[in-house]
């Protein structure tokens, strides 16, 4: 990275220095977050035993230099905002190496803080204003009512489809969020982003399941416009995010709970606060808040080591994670109490995955940077739902794979190339879906095949970008990502639907920034504007169709589904209130929404344009920090149903987030509090079989947590809760027309296979009755306590 050239030159001058002037003494370093990454503007102080106070301000990159008045012990201080300061006490002499001061903790225990990178702050991996939440050592609300949700993201809400252990999904303004829409997350180790997203899963088109997280292990979580990145691929229409790993903490144990949940994470780690690896565990067992048990199990471990032989710097991760539940599931709004929260209580799941991933920085030369990354995985799943047409089985196993080489070069220190090139492949075996119609609850049976494949997704996608300053106020990135995907569906059902095909297309990328700097211009606000191009999968399962000629063979339709996105940012600090607005546009090709679990079928959504304004506003007081955000979106599909300009579904118009953080409460308290709002979402016009239309019942939650720390901050204990109010991961499903609280109780509604609209055996349809379904939301309240064995010098 460029402050480690900047350490090289600075401890070259400093040996001239000492020989040429023994009374004074250069020091040169750097100050890295939680994440590992330069933290500018902070404040460096260096005290000796003889009286001499000297100090500096950290550069952008999060370098500093300090001409100290001679060799001696110095109390070195860290001060920066959102950070607890930190203090060492150090011998320095003409042959101290750079020294590296590493903020590990947020400021006052608090559970996390935000932070905006500016318009000034991109570079050649992060090309776009982007928002970055650092969560704090060990995280206060685990979130026993809400598993798999490692943080809350300000400003994105987080739903869970279905309870149990299925992975909750994040929403972006505009964006429909059912059954995994394109939202990309991404894994850091080291530089290289390793892909979190499950492209044509068992429950349609796929997801990203922050499930596999220990919570203490995560140092940041950044999310950024989608299309924005050439290091971002499929999945990044929308919204990309990146979580990123610590480099260190503290060996802790922390249990939450309250009184049907119960969740154990332990953090392992060397005692020398030199070494960069850990091991972070986590046990967890509930019941969840509903009144029909979930008997949830979730056991993983994220666990990281980073090797520095000479010049390279060498980070493994690896993750593991098993989880088994019973789901509360779907029933329909206003009936969750009477139906005791399931229409079927045979609903259960399993899922299963391994990653190991290793990243090798390389500091070839003075100007160059060659990194060679790979990652392997493996996932399971196995689950039973029942969305009021009967019980169905979704199944798969798939290996994923990937290396990328790629490499940085600093032609000046106003301009830097990087160019690389990436392969993924994605093997997924039996990717199943089956139907079993029952009118017992409790009774299994034959289920019949409804889709049955194997699939492989192939992605080689060499890429260039090109970052520098024009003059002293303008920065400009452009990059471009050539990208050929191999789709590869065996149909093991339909013979003639399988299908071997390749797609290639360019997804270029330009930024422009603009920073008013201390001159004239200075009480103008900093501004940028963003260009790009990004594609998604679809799932080849479904985006096949007889032929015109009636042969039988498949004519494939849609592969890829295509955004381009187009993002203004503006943004002003006022006497310490930063303020920042954003407007963006993307449109989209053809959609595919969610798989009809009765008959392998999906909803052809067609293009599609979403417009949005974000407006976030974030103040830091001496006693903690205060932040609104308030997105207003519109989007709108081409046509749906023979309807022009017609709503997207599920897709959030309005999201309003307020987020607190106080360091000084009465009697030593440390509190957080945020309160997340999602407006009405249309969920269906209505066509002919089902007349009415559907809209959503906005949510609130209020999420709460307050910490008292004990014997210096070693143990903490902490009480969360949530005030919640309506539905959560709500949309729409058929049921029989028969179908009411006072028979659901003891038996489900039945149809006969090829009573659907196709007329084939695995083609179902109870009626033409539909109802909005969700799942109800439950406020609840638990407990937390944490013990730190030692404390990072």
């Amino acid at each position: 990275m460029f402050w480690r050239t900047i350490a090289l030159l600075c401890g070259t001058m400093a040996g001239n220095v000492a020989v040429a002037q023994t009374n004074t003494l250069q020091i040169c370093g750097s100050v890295l977050d939680p994440a590992g990454l330069p933290v500018a503007a902070a404040h460096v102080e260096a005290d000796s035993t003889a009286g001499a106070r000297l100090s500096v301000i950290t550069a952008k990159d999060g370098s500093f230099s300090l001409q100290l008045p001679a060799n001696g012990i110095y109390t070195i201080r860290v001060e920066s905002e959102g950070f607890a300061p930190v203090t060492r006490n150090m011998q320095l002499n003409s042959s101290t190496p750079n020294v590296v001061l590493r903020l590990q903790n947020v400021s006052a225990l608090n559970q996390e803080i935000v932070v905006n990178a500016s318009v000034s702050d991109i570079d050649i991996a992060s090309p776009d204003p982007s928002q970055k939440v650092l969560v704090r050592e060990e995280l206060l609300d685990a979130n026993p009512g809400r598993p798999g949700a490692p943080i809350s993201i300000p400003g994105l809400p987080i739903e869970t489809a279905s309870g149990g252990i299925k992975a909750p999904q994040y929403f972006a303004p505009g964006v429909a969020g059912d059954h995994g829409e394109p939202i990309a997350q991404y894994i850091a180790v080291g530089g290289y982003l390793v892909s979190n997203n499950l492209s044509a899963n068992a429950h349609g088109n796929g997801y990203a399941d922050p499930n596999i997280y220990v919570s203490g292990a995560l140092g940041s979580v950044e999310t950024d416009g989608g299309a924005y990145n050439v290091l971002e691929g499929n999945h990044a229409l929308n919204l990309a995010a990146t979580y990123g790993l610590r480099p260190q903490f503290n060996r802790f144990v922390t249990v939450t709970g309250d009184y049907r949940d119960v969740d154990l994470t332990v953090g392992l780690s060397p005692s020398d606060p030199a070494k960069k690896e850990w091991l972070a565990l986590e046990a967890n067992y509930g019941n969840g808040l509903m009144l029909t048990l979930e008997h949830r199990k979730q056991f993983k471990w994220n666990a990281l080591r980073v090797f520095d032989p000479g010049k390279h710097e060498i980070t493994l991760f690896t993750d593991g994670y098993y989880g088994v539940s019973h789901e509360g599931n779907l029933v329909p709004i206003g009936f969750g109490v009477q139906v005791v929260d399931t229409v079927d209580r045979r609903q259960m799941d399993q899922t299963h995955t391994f990653i190991l991933a290793a990243n090798d920085q390389w500091k070839a030369t003075h100007n160059d940077e060659v990194a060679f990354s790979g990652f392997f995985r493996t996932y399971n799943l196995a689950l039973f739902s029942d969305f009021g047409e009967g019980l169905i089985r979704q199944s798969e196993f798939r290996t994923v794979e990937g290396a990328e080489a790629r490499e940085n070069h600093t032609f000046a220190p106003w301009l830097q190339m990087m160019a690389g090139v990436l392969y993924n492949e994605d093997d997924i075996k039996n990717d199943n879906l089956d139907h079993y119609l029952s009118d017992q609850p409790y009774v299994y049976g034959s289920f019949v095949k409804v889709l049955s494949n194997n699939v492989t997704i192939r992605e080689f996608a060499p890429y260039f970008a090109v970052h520098g300053n024009l003059g002293s106020h303008v920065q400009f990135y452009a990059g471009l990502r050539n990208d050929n995907v191999q789709l590869v569906n065996v149909d093991k059902m339909k013979p003639t639907y399988s299908f071997n095909e390749w797609r290639t297309f360019e997804n270029p990328k330009e930024t422009v920034t603009w920073n008013p700097g201390a001159g004239a211009t200075r009480w103008l606000p900093s501004a940028s504007i963003s260009l790009g191009q990004a594609f998604f999968t679809e799932d080849p399962r479904i985006n096949v169709a007889p032929s015109a000629g009636g042969t039988g063979a498949a004519a494939f339709a849609n592969p890829l589904e295509r955004s381009h996105s187009e993002q203004f940012v503006l943004e002003k600090l006022f006497s310490g209130t930063e303020a920042r607005l954003t407007v963006g546009r993307t449109t989209t090709t053809a959609t595919l929404a969610k798989i009809d679990p009765d008959n392998g079928s999906a909803d052809d959504l067609g293009p599609s344009t979403i417009k949005f304004l974000t407006a976030n506003v974030r103040h830091q007081f001496s006693f903690g920090t205060v932040q609104a955000i308030f997105s207003k979106a519109d989007a709108r599909l081409q046509t749906f149903n023979g309807v022009p300009g017609t709503v997207t579904p599920e897709a959030p118009r309005t999201i309003f987030d307020a987020l607190t953080t106080l360091d000084k409460l009465p009697f030593g308290l440390h509190g957080r509090a945020e309160y997340e709002y999602v407006g009405h979402k249309f969920l269906d016009i209505g066509n002919a079989d089902h007349p009415t239309q559907y809209e959503a019942i906005p949510v609130g939650e209020t999420r709460i947590a307050v910490v008292r720390p004990f014997l210096e901050g070693r143990l903490e204990l902490g009480v969360d809760g949530l005030i919640a109010r309506g539905y959560t991961g709500q949309t729409t499903e058929t049921f029989d027309p028969n179908w009411s609280v006072a028979t659901s109780a003891t038996s489900l509604p039945y149809c006969a296979a090829g009573t659907g609209p196709s007329g084939l055996p695995n083609d179902f349809d109870c009626g033409t009755v539909e109802r909005a379904v969700g799942i109800r939301m439950v406020s609840w309240i638990g407990g937390s306590i944490s013990w730190r064995f030692n404390s990072l010098k």
